[in-house]
């Protein structure tokens, strides 16, 4: 079985963030670049879920972990949207 391919929009929606390329774009902007020693899900603007539902991801190398792994580098500066 194969599975589920997640995007970086249906991850914001996930996040319960805008999901719309203008909104994912500000916000990358406004909170990037986040400095190498944090971890992505210790940045301070996650709401607590959002950042047990980033560790959980990662952690468990789950089906969103391509996708937030994605944002990770956007906003270490990696990439922009």
């Amino acid at each position: 079985m194969e599975s589920p391919v997640h995007s970086l929009p249906a991850l914001f929606k996930q996040l319960g963030l805008p999901d719309d390329p203008v909104s994912i774009e500000q916000f990358v902007a406004s909170h990037s670049p986040l400095k190498p020693e944090l971890k992505l899900a210790d940045a301070f603007f996650w709401t607590e879920s959002q950042r047990a539902f980033l560790r959980e991801e990662i952690r468990d190398d789950a089906d969103w972990a391509v996708v937030v792994d994605e944002l990770n580098l956007m906003l270490r500066g990696g990439r922009r949207v």
